[in-house]
């Protein structure tokens, strides 16, 4: 099934307001999810709704957050979420960040207390659209196992990064710090595809292919991702005082309480450090000198990150963004959630 942006946009959110966000929450929480889906992420988008739905109807999400922001220095900050949905209190807190940035150079934001915040790509691009660089992580529950490991320690813990450009061009990371996110998994199921036997393994600990089949995920590029997810975890759980590594709480298991979920924005204004045209100039630069050049055999041309993802919302405006039909049926159901995930494991199994 193909939707445009502004259809799923409004089946989404008439979703969630039915499972009981107000009508703000639920359009915040679906400009995240559209967002996502409209570059070709779809492990960030729809097919979260029904989950999302379903802890809210049974208590796990506040509907109605008491959220507060707490400037802690010139430069430092601490968003209190109230496990409210986590898409709203990231992106209130990036706006508070941004506005520190403008006034103070840096901005280092902890939002915790919250629930599921989705692509970690919609916030650092808000700042990148002021002209600033956006950094953001955040921790998850446990589903990776540690290098030279057995049993899940960390979470996929993301990172992203963006930067403005002197054009229409904006660099967007956005990253697992797993050779490939939970979510891909959860999209391969959706459709019932295999994934890589590089991405998983099973309860033997054997690399797996059957996306139904996966007892754990695996750092990218093995101690290195494995340092990185630590690194996430630190500094977006310990930091604000939330529960960290093994101790996160599952998305699954009990969907009737707040997860306490943590992140960490962190904003940097170029102008305090150089010539902001003088830099968004020399990013220009960087990604003419990119695309000029000469590609591998096999693979066609060079993309700077972000760039598949806006070749493929062009594509996207123009065709429509493709939607799993099981997951459109639920979108346009009178139904709020089919009771699927409460009580699972950290698999949804």
């Amino acid at each position: 099934m193909r939707l445009t942006k502004e259809t799923l946009f409004d089946l989404m959110k008439q979703k969630l307001q039915k499972a009981g966000l107000n009508e703000e929450a639920a359009s915040d929480v679906a400009d995240v999810l559209t967002f996502a889906d409209h570059r070709g992420i779809h492990s960030h988008g729809a097919v979260r709704v029904e989950y999302y739905a379903e802890r809210i109807a049974k208590g796990g999400i506040t509907t109605n957050p008491n959220y507060q922001f707490e400037q802690t220095g010139p430069s430092s900050a601490v968003f209190e979420g109230d496990n409210g949905p986590g898409h709203q209190a990231a992106k209130q807190a990036m706006e508070h960040a941004i506005e520190m940035a403008k006034e103070n150079g840096v901005a280092v934001v902890g939002v915790k207390h919250i629930s599921h915040s989705g692509a970690l790509g919609y916030f650092v691009e808000m700042a990148a659209k002021e002209d600033m660089v956006g950094i953001s992580m955040c921790q998850s529950d446990p589903m990776v196992v540690p290098f030279g490991g057995t049993e899940p320690y960390f979470g996929t813990n993301p990172i992203a990064f963006s930067s403005p450009s002197n054009d229409e061009r904006m660099i967007t990371f956005d990253m697992a710090t797993t050779v490939q996110a939970w979510g891909k998994v959860l999209d391969a199921r959706a459709k019932h595809q295999s994934i890589p036997d590089t991405w998983a393994v099973n309860a033997q600990g054997e690399p797996t292919t059957d996306s139904r089949d996966v007892h754990a995920l695996l750092p990218v590029a093995g101690p290195k991702g494995y340092g990185l997810m630590m690194m996430v975890d630190i500094l977006s759980g310990s930091l604000l005082g939330v529960p960290h590594g093994v101790h996160v709480s599952s998305m699954y298991k009990d969907l009737t309480k707040g997860r306490d979920l943590g992140q960490l924005h962190i904003v940097i204004n170029p102008a305090f450090f150089t010539d902001l045209n003088e830099f968004k100039k020399n990013i220009s630069t960087m990604l003419d000198e990119l695309k000029a050049q000469p590609a591998a055999e096999g693979y066609g041309e060079i993309f700077y990150p972000g760039e598949r993802g806006r070749l493929r919302s062009d594509k996207y405006d123009k065709d429509g963004i493709e939607i799993v039909d099981e997951i459109y049926n639920y979108l346009v159901s009178e139904d709020v959630h089919y009771d699927r995930y409460h009580g699972k494991n950290r698999f949804a199994e």
